[in-house]
């Protein structure tokens, strides 16, 4: 055995033991930390290759080594009203900070969604404040990912980006199948004219419910339904409704693309004198705990946001330990039927 050889062997590292385990960084760095998810039987594995090479873990030693702030960034590219009152945006912020416990990285929250901000969080990041990034709820124009790549920073995307970015991961959940089957839902209950209360255009989550939307009622052979959009927000979809009774007084459906929207929506019909779901079915779509608590109870296509939050903290830890980005993912939906359809 070599000199260099030996020197390896006497340090290991947390990269060796994965290796040598057959395990990625991240599961390693879990075992580590104690934390309860991973498998008895991985566990077992992993300590049992610690033993083998000697593994001592010295966290400081080895973020100095590799430059490693063993942090990473979540930015949310919202105003901070929106974030706060986002039922969707509190439970990723949630489940993000979950996926990262017991790997010993720490989660940095970032908002950062006026223009201006661009330049100064992309600097923040190249500068070796964070070892990667997590991008969640961006807009069509957001320059971020592509800066990001191109500096070769770690970096994972929550959602389908407008434009494909060569080297960018993202996981994605089936947005253009959960505007679908809320469509095919509504005409399985005998509704013909569907409207829709549409998210931002220069979001592509809101732009594939959209299609999906369209595309369920062309399958039934029912013409596209009159269209409102919002904001995502309870308001707008105050507002969106209260122009669609306007436009279509004899509407008997609306798809809403949130579940916020569609609260807004139920306030309007209920003033309106509009019964939900006997005058009007209404669906909206995330499944947050507000759906379960509205009268009536909200009909909702659930996104599966631990899963995504899950996925996207694992390809981010992949990466920052030296692997390729990797596919795109897409995460399947399903849609929970209640008492407002």
């Amino acid at each position: 055995m070599s000199t260099d050889e030996r020197a390896a062997f006497r340090s290991p590292t947390l990269d060796t033991v994965a290796a040598a385990a057959g395990v990625s960084r991240a599961t390693v760095s879990r075992v580590v930390n104690n934390s309860a998810k991973v498998s008895a039987d991985v566990r077992e594995l992993v300590d049992a290759t610690i033993t083998r090479l000697g593994y001592v873990p010295n966290r400081t030693a080895r973020s100095l080594a590799k430059r490693r702030t063993d942090s990473v960034a979540l930015v949310l590219r919202e105003a901070d009203a929106t974030v706060l009152a986002d039922p969707y945006l509190a439970a990723m912020i949630i489940a993000t900070s979950r996926s990262l416990v017991g790997t010993g990285v720490q989660l940095v929250l970032v908002n950062a969604r006026d223009d201006p901000e661009h330049g100064t969080l992309a600097d923040y990041v190249r500068g070796g404040h964070v070892d990667g990034v997590l991008l969640a709820s961006m807009h069509a124009d957001d320059p971020l990912p592509r800066i990001l790549v191109e500096a070769r920073v770690p970096t994972v995307v929550g959602g389908r980006p407008e434009r494909p970015v060569p080297g960018l991961a993202y996981v994605d959940c089936d947005n253009v199948g959960g505007g679908r089957l809320a469509a095919e839902h509504l005409v399985g209950t005998g509704r013909r004219r569907i409207a829709s209360i549409a998210g931002p255009p220069d979001m592509t989550a809101a732009a594939d419910r959209l299609t999906g939307y369209h595309r369920g009622l062309a399958h039934a052979g029912l013409p596209i339904g009159p269209i409102a959009f919002g904001d995502f927000t309870r308001v707008s979809g105050e507002r969106a409704m209260t122009e669609l009774l306007e436009r279509a007084p004899d509407l008997d459906a609306v798809f809403a693309a949130n579940d916020l929207m569609a609260v807004g929506a139920l306030r309007v019909l209920r003033a309106a004198g509009r019964r939900v779901p006997e005058d009007v079915a209404v669906v909206g779509y995330d499944d947050v705990e507000l759906a379960s608590l509205t009268e009536p109870a909200l009909s909702s296509v659930h996104q599966p946001v631990s899963e995504q939050a899950d996925t996207m903290t694992e390809l981010l830890l992949r990466q920052i330990g030296g692997a390729a980005p990797g596919d795109p993912v897409l995460l399947p939906v399903e849609l929970v039927r209640r008492d407002s359809s």
